[in-house]
């Protein structure tokens, strides 16, 4: 049996996990977790690094024939609660749950909102500790409660200095030296303040707080919102002009292609009523949308607004002010003119995933293609044409035809997506 004991934010182990760490035949852990245990002198003992020689070394205890009498068992002494982005799951994937005793500690995002008085059951939580920092880049900017669980390149500088932008609404709280009663600082800042300063080596979580929207409703699933429960909304649920909105119809199919999630960022080229937009932002990903007017940035604004998201507005005309912007995992163009093939090219270029472009003209439709396949893409696409009910005098019913939009998109071939991308 392994007993992986969580050691919280540096309290004192409790007698029960004292009494298994000083039986135990071998006690692997950081060193200042083995230093505070104060093990006998005849304990065998692993400092923690690369976990594949600690691994080695609990399996050569383990197969010796009396490890569980005469030699002692083996303690793992892990930070925080280590069934939450710990070492639990690398032990479980090893030796199998079964050989596994888990004594859960406080994690250090518990600890980090207990210090500023916040529950936690509606944070979005994302370790970036030897991961891309975009996917935490990306959660900070669509949600109003996020932890991020940081590491050497990603901590509170480099978070802060993806999130500084002008409009920005969100406080970062970092978190130093939890648990230690002389060092322990747990400050909010600005992200430019974030971004400017040197936090060290002491940094496990930094907190992502949009202050306005710090306290939601009673929840009763934990985590982020849920997926919305219906989608391609209908154009009246958006303020738009003269009808100039992606119709739902359209809407439906490139949400498909497109595909939001939690963690990407999408681009929404020629935004008008920014539909596309929101509907993006609800699926729970990180939205820019670049609009040429500045009635469409306002409408977009109030749009966001009117369903509770956040979306990013860029005022200016594309490709220009795309050199400006975080590359996307998936790109939705839905205006252009005489300027849509360059357009495509340089999100073409730039987008990790996919690129969907929406145009009325067939004229267009060639140029668009050879954009996409120029690039590298698998190109697809269709012609949507539909009717929709509509009542006549004397309780009848018509068929309404819609104008036809041509629908192509561009998708990364699986050999050449960046690491980390999932189709």
């Amino acid at each position: 049996m392994i007993t992986v004991v969580g050691t919280g934010t540096g309290a004192p182990l409790d007698s029960a996990a004292l009494e298994a760490v000083r039986a135990a035949g071998l006690v692997v852990g950081g060193l200042r977790h083995i230093d505070a245990a104060e093990l006998p002198p005849t304990t065998a003992r692993v400092v923690l690094g690369p976990l594949a020689p600690a691994f080695e070394a609990i399996e050569q205890h383990l197969a010796k024939a009396d490890a569980a009498t005469e030699g002692g068992g083996v303690v793992v002494l892990a930070s925080g609660d280590p069934g939450f982005f710990g070492i639990v799951r690398a032990l479980a994937e090893r030796f199998g749950p079964a050989a596994l005793d888990v004594r859960p500690g406080v994690s250090s995002v518990a600890t980090a909102f207990a210090r500023i008085g916040l529950p936690w059951d509606d944070a979005v939580v994302v370790s970036a500790h030897g991961r891309d920092l975009r996917t935490a880049v990306h959660a900070c900017r669509a949600h109003p409660k996020v932890a991020v669980l940081t590491g050497p390149g990603s901590g509170p500088a480099e978070l802060g200095a993806e999130l500084m932008r002008p409009s920005a609404t969100r406080t970062l709280v970092v978190a130093h030296a939890l648990g230690d009663p002389e060092n322990e600082r747990v400050e909010r800042v600005t992200p430019t303040e974030a971004a400017a300063r040197d936090w060290g080596s002491g940094v496990s979580v930094v907190l992502c707080i949009d202050e306005a929207r710090a306290l939601t409703p009673v929840r009763t699933v934990a985590g982020p919102r849920p997926s919305p429960d219906r989608w391609a909304l209908d154009e009246s649920e958006f303020a738009h002009r003269d009808s100039m909105i992606t119709k739902f119809e359209v809407r439906a199919l490139a949400l498909a292609r497109i595909g939001p999630r939690l963690g990407d960022l999408v681009w929404d080229i020629g935004a008008g009523s920014g539909s596309v937009a929101v509907e993006c932002a609800r699926f729970g990903a990180a939205v820019v949308a670049v609009e040429k007017t500045a009635d469409g940035v306002e409408r977009v604004r109030a749009n966001a607004a009117a369903h509770g998201v956040d979306v990013r507005t860029v005022h200016g005309a594309a490709p220009t002010v795309l050199s400006d912007l975080a590359d996307p995992d998936a790109v939705f163009i839905g205006g252009g003119g005489r300027e849509l093939p360059a357009i495509v090219t340089a999100c073409a270029r730039r987008a990790r995933r996919t690129v969907v472009v929406a145009m009325a003209a067939i004229d267009r439709v060639p140029a668009v293609q050879a954009a996409l396949t120029g690039a590298g893409y698998d190109c697809d696409g269709v012609l949507l044409q539909s009717s929709r009910l509509a009542p006549l005098p004397g309780e009848v019913t018509r068929l309404a035809a819609a104008n036809p939009v041509f629908l192509v998109w561009g998708t990364r071939p699986s050999s050449s997506l960046p690491e980390g991308v999932v189709q």
